[in-house]
């Protein structure tokens, strides 16, 4: 991690979003000892709940074994098949046997979206976890995930917009809580134009999160891109500090 553009963008959200709360990263590595290890057990079962402990300062690394929810452990990449009969699971459930969750109207339209579900493989035996005023330099951060509340979100949707002419450079795609902040925006990292992410709107996430947040995500080189644009644009305005009066 370059620790000057690390401590640069300290500096910036500081300047422009006061005290709202600093992003996490991640990475995947195949290194022992970047972070403790999660141990199984130890951390709450939904991978959400565990990154509240990354919010608050801890780093931490994860492996199949340390994800307890076999959702997370498909859309941290680290299995690649899902519960049998989720199809089920997903939509209306089976009586006397599983309840639904009630996303999906049946079965079968759940299978026809799972046909455009990415595949996905943990490139590493660890996924690490760390805020970013915690990255050392060894670290080699690839998404960037900010939980954020409306005003803060509205930044940092208008800056990731800021030098794209696309009408969708910003996703919102229908998926678990973990699969917005780690699938879907480690994806974005070698395409031609990558995308940001909102996500947390998975009604089994919300109670990991405060009622006033979602998720804003970013592959870390549309990352660098926002923050070396900062400093020119509408941030600086007198539009922005009226909305920025209200971050706390």
């Amino acid at each position: 991690m370059d620790t000057t553009f690390k401590e640069r963008f300290l500096s910036l959200w500081k300047k422009y979003f006061n005290e709202a709360e600093q992003p996490i990263t991640f990475y995947y590595t195949n290194v022992e000892g970047r972070a403790e290890q999660a141990r199984p057990g130890a951390v709450p079962r939904c991978i959400i709940g565990a990154l509240a402990r990354i919010r608050r300062g801890q780093s931490l690394a994860f492996d199949a074994e340390s994800v307890g929810c076999p959702g997370g452990k498909k859309y941290l990449g680290f299995r690649d098949t899902l519960m049998p009969n989720f199809e089920y699971f997903l939509s209306c459930g089976i009586p006397g046997k599983m309840e639904g969750e009630r996303y999906k109207k049946s079965p079968e339209l759940v299978k026809e979206t799972m046909k455009s579900w990415p595949a996905f493989k943990a490139p590493g035996r660890f996924i690490v976890f760390k805020r970013w005023d915690q990255l050392e330099k060894a670290d080699r951060p690839e998404v960037v995930i900010f939980f954020a509340p409306p005003d803060v979100l509205s930044g940092l949707f208008t800056l990731a917009s800021y030098d794209e002419s696309g009408q969708n450079m910003i996703s919102a795609p229908f998926g678990s809580g973990c699969s917005t902040i780690v699938q879907y925006p480690y994806l974005e990292l070698n395409v031609p134009n990558p995308r940001s992410v909102i996500g947390m709107f998975d009604v089994s996430a919300r109670p990991f999160v405060p009622k006033n947040t979602l998720t804003f995500a970013a592959p870390i080189n549309k990352f660098t891109r926002m923050v070396d644009n900062m400093e020119e644009s509408f941030l600086i305005t007198e539009s922005w500090a009226k909305v920025q009066k209200r971050i706390k």
